[in-house]
């Protein structure tokens, strides 16, 4: 569904991916481990067409992505929720979400049935639906972004640290309505500072270190990994 091939993106003379190469298969959902600064949103970012790559190639469904703009590669299937949300503070809740369909903004009746979706997976944003975004809390507003994301249709739905400043029981609903979206036929690839509570949901994992992957296995390899539990999960 999802595969680099010798990615490498600079920053002038700094290098944050080194010959990355990775897959995710369709029906997947794969998490991403690293420390900040390990080249993580900077792997989201050029998936997404939003940083242009030294060398490489990446392909959805083997089609070649590589220097698309994001709104092609939207087309395409993939789509990111980004760090920090990104949201639009004072519109409301209803209109964020709508903002993340619009590549399909003349499909009206699909993207109607896309937001019932949404807010059927997520109640309590139908009735915050006309509040202001930035009045919401912090996982309500987390709730908006994934929204969003799901409003642009992805067959791959990127998320870069979804759970970063939540509540530890935020963080156990936002993983779940993570895993009901893998579980209803998305392709996932999960960036997540919270390595325990990310691997218990996923099917496999890639470790990145200083733009480089460095260790990859299913779940359970990496949990039993002492390197991995004394690094990225603290036993």
């Amino acid at each position: 569904m999802l595969r680099l091939d010798g990615v490498t993106l600079n920053y002038g003379s700094f290098r944050a991916l080194d010959g990355i190469g990775m897959h995710v298969k369709s029906g997947e959902l794969v998490v991403m481990l690293g420390a900040n600064g390990a080249g993580k949103s900077s792997l989201f970012l050029a998936v997404s067409g939003l940083r242009r790559l030294a060398s490489g190639s990446i392909k959805v469904d083997g089609d070649e992505i590589t220097g698309r703009k994001p709104s092609s590669i939207v087309q395409a299937g993939l789509v990111q929720c980004p760090e920090g949300r990104k949201l639009f503070p004072e519109m409301s809740v209803k209109k964020n979400l709508i903002l993340g369909a619009y590549v399909y903004r003349n499909d009206k009746k699909a993207n109607q049935r896309m937001l019932e979706r949404v807010y059927g997976m997520f109640p309590i944003l139908h009735g915050k639906r006309d509040a202001a975004a930035g009045s919401l809390s912090g996982g309500q507003q987390q709730m908006v972004a994934i929204g969003r994301a799901l409003m642009g249709r992805p067959r791959v739905l990127l998320l870069d640290e979804p759970s970063l400043g939540l509540a530890p029981l935020i963080v156990k609903q936002v993983l779940e309505a993570v895993k009901a979206i893998n579980e209803a036929g998305t392709t996932v690839l999960l960036a997540e500072q919270n390595a325990y509570a990310a691997l218990q949901i996923a099917h496999r994992a890639y470790v990145i270190e200083s733009g480089r992957i460095v260790m990859e296995g299913d779940r359970e390899t990496l949990l039993g990994d002492e390197r991995i539990r004394k690094a990225y999960i603290g036993a």
